[in-house]
């Protein structure tokens, strides 16, 4: 961000990799979505999730008409790129990158908001462990099927630890590279497609980004969605896209980052008022709430910190939870990126 990669080789180095590296990661990283584990977690704590994320795209919709001003401009698409972020992890972020026109200064300001705002927010949560009871009785909470839930999600866990062995690394590096090349081709002639029947809002990056989508889901059920190594390789894979896209986003840009952080602060607010009204309406208690939360913003690294401040038997269902988010953090993102560049 220093400015230290601003030249030519650099960014020829850039255009090679980006695209290729981030089509693979996100196959890989869907490899892990299978939809069939996640009936583990029952209808219950599905709609708790999901209403997680419906309340905080109703503080991101509410608030980008009231801070656009101050956020810059053609901020639509880093917002949006945010929002699949706090739906399923800093994979689907970086996804939403080449989905949409992404501005490099905006999604720099992103980043900053997405890690102040949930290193504040996962602070909140576990403080907010002992006033559960609390919380618990004035929504009149349920929790009698939980630790039926939480057995099945550790069960489901625990089967996927499995050790991963060099053919295991080469084979699924090869492959994601494979789809990632046939990806981009598809997504190509898919864009040539819609535009001849005029929907040219679908560009090249978004029906690439949809394909690989849909492909990774379906994969995920196979026996590819079984191999060891996919959890790990899709971590490398993301570390070494989120890297790339930050040696283009200007420092400067960062300037603007504190309105950006009002902005996730006000979004964080909407969702707290939504989910206590939904808790009140379906008596969802406070572990499950806050673990759906951290599962939305944080992804499936962070959910079992919550679960389990609760409850250790908890934390299946916080991975559970990550891998939900995951499997539907792109498609979000392409939604909200629809509705706010309407607003914009």
């Amino acid at each position: 961000t220093a400015g230290l990669y601003s030249s030519d080789a650099c960014s020829a180095a850039y255009s090679a990799l980006k695209n290729n590296i981030l089509y693979a990661m996100i196959f890989v990283m869907l490899l892990r979505c299978d939809f069939r584990k996640l009936a583990k977690l029952s209808g219950r704590m599905i709609a708790i999730f999901l209403g997680c994320s419906f309340t905080i795209g109703i503080g991101f919709i509410i608030g980008y008409p009231i801070f656009k001003g101050f956020l810059g401009a053609d901020t639509w698409g880093a917002t949006a790129a945010l929002y699949a972020s706090w739906v399923g992890g800093s994979a689907n972020m970086a996804a939403m990158q080449d989905a949409l026109p992404v501005d490099a200064g905006a999604y720099a300001c992103a980043l900053t908001l997405d890690t102040v705002c949930y290193s504040v927010w996962i602070a909140l949560l576990l403080f907010a462990v002992k006033y559960a009871g609390k919380w618990n009785k004035s929504v009149k909470a349920d929790t009698s099927k939980l630790e039926a839930v939480a057995a099945a999600a550790n069960a489901e866990v625990a089967n996927e630890k499995k050790q991963a062995k060099a053919t295991d690394w080469i084979w699924l590096i090869g492959l994601a590279l494979i789809v990632s090349a046939l990806s981009q081709k598809i997504g190509l002639v898919m864009n040539n497609g819609l535009n001849e029947i005029g929907l040219d809002m679908f560009d090249k990056g978004t029906c690439t980004t949809l394909f690989v989508t849909v492909l990774g889901l379906v994969c995920a059920m196979t026996p590819l969605g079984k191999l060891p190594a996919v959890e790990d390789l899709s971590s490398v894979l993301l570390y070494a896209v989120v890297s790339l896209l930050a040696t283009q986003a200007p420092l400067n840009a960062l300037v603007e980052a504190p309105m950006w952080v009002v902005y996730g602060v006000f979004v964080l607010a909407i969702h707290v008022v939504g989910m206590y009204i939904l808790s009140k309406i379906f008596h969802w208690d406070l572990c499950m709430v806050s673990t759906a939360s951290v599962a939305n913003i944080g992804g499936s690294a962070s959910a079992p910190i919550i679960a389990c401040a609760y409850d250790d038997s908890f934390a299946g269902i916080g991975v559970l939870m990550g891998v939900l988010g995951a499997a539907i953090g792109n498609i979000f993102g392409l939604g909200m990126g629809a509705i706010l560049h309407m607003i914009a």
